[in-house]
């Protein structure tokens, strides 16, 4: 089988193991384990922070960003379709009782404006005063859209202009990074705080980081023991993370390649692909109404892919285990198994 269900399947590569096999660990709670210190340490520089904390998922990194940024009865703004609005359990609620507003998106993004307009009015004593703006880069569920560094500036700006604090969930930041050709560090240096997941494109097993100023990543340790993310010899998988940083970032662009590849040969063979949403390592496809019956047919051409939020669309996502090889099945397979049911 050749699985694009998504960059989350990625395995170890044999010398990622090997780095995990070499860790040298200590006692993470006490800050004695030399191989976290280490990725904290160079993950705040890669990040554009201050300083950073290493915790086990970038959903509980995303949480503790919101509970450290806002307090009981303040507003969240974030796109509608966003990670933190559709796939975290409604955590913003639960866990820092955050009123999370749902802003209508182009791409995955939003305008500076729409954040000026839901500002509300901090004095009244009857709502929810606006506290918090959130942006996910690249997006998920936009299909691996990156925003254009110009426009987070913009957010960013306005956010400091207006006293609100920011957060960047950038769990695939190193694929906006590539894609617009600049280092993570001047993406994510303007923002309160940043989060970066290494179980997808950057291929580890398991790990995240939350960056800030040291002040806020004071309180992040104190909330990874609450939200139960403080672990002990933890350099064992921190060392993957760290290997991941030297050997893994710039082949991310070898993933977009062979997403471009794989969009251009399907349109090519008359699936509908949008070819202008192809800006990292998703493609997304549209399939008609029967999607369920289209991901069993792909499954009987030995080709796993997965649904979006669309109810039509389903994505294929390249990862360092996806080779060009596969990307020459999968060109010819997926027309095969969807027939004329998607041809323009």
């Amino acid at each position: 089988m050749i699985d694009l269900r998504s960059d989350t399947l990625t395995q170890p590569t044999p010398a990622m193991r090997q780095a995990i096999a070499d860790a040298v660990v200590g006692d993470e709670q006490k800050r004695e384990d030399p191989t976290v210190n280490e990725l904290e340490r160079r993950g705040a520089e890669f990040l554009g922070q201050e300083e950073a904390v290493f915790l086990p998922t970038a959903t509980m990194a995303n949480q503790i960003a919101l509970s450290i940024l806002g307090r009981p009865g303040d507003a969240l703004l974030v796109e509608r379709h966003a990670h933190i609005m559709l796939s975290e359990l409604g955590g913003p609620a639960a866990h820092s009782g955050l009123l999370t507003i749902g802003l209508e998106g182009t791409h995955g993004r939003f305008s500076p404006e729409q954040v000026v307009a839901e500002i509300r009015d901090r004095t009244s004593v009857h709502v929810a005063p606006t506290r918090i703006v959130a942006i996910e880069n690249t997006h998920n569920s936009a299909g691996g859209r990156a925003w254009p560094l110009d426009e987070v500036e913009a957010i960013v700006g306005t956010c400091l202009e207006y006293e609100l604090a920011v957060h960047l969930d950038g769990a695939r930041l190193v694929n906006a990074a590539i894609a617009s050709r600049v280092e993570p560090a001047r993406i994510g240096r303007g923002f309160d705080t940043v989060t970066l997941c290494f179980s997808k494109g950057l291929g580890c097993p398991l790990g995240a980081l939350i960056a800030g100023s040291s002040d806020l990543m004071g309180r992040a340790r104190r909330g990874k023991h609450f939200f139960g993310g403080a672990m002990r010899q933890a350099g064992i998988v921190a060392a993957a993370a760290v290997y991941a940083l030297d050997h893994h970032v710039a082949r991310i662009a070898d993933d977009h390649a062979r997403a471009r590849r794989l969009a251009e040969g399907l349109a090519e063979a008359g699936v509908k692909v949008d070819l202008e949403q192809v800006e990292t390592n998703f493609v997304q496809i549209d399939v008609g109404p029967d999607r369920a019956g289209a991901l069993a047919r792909l499954r009987e051409q030995g080709l796993m892919l997965s649904t979006t939020i669309h109810p039509t669309v389903v994505r294929a996502v390249t990862h360092l285990d996806v080779t060009d090889e596969d990307i020459d099945a999968a060109i010819d397979g997926i027309p095969r198994a969807l027939g004329t049911a998607v041809h323009a």
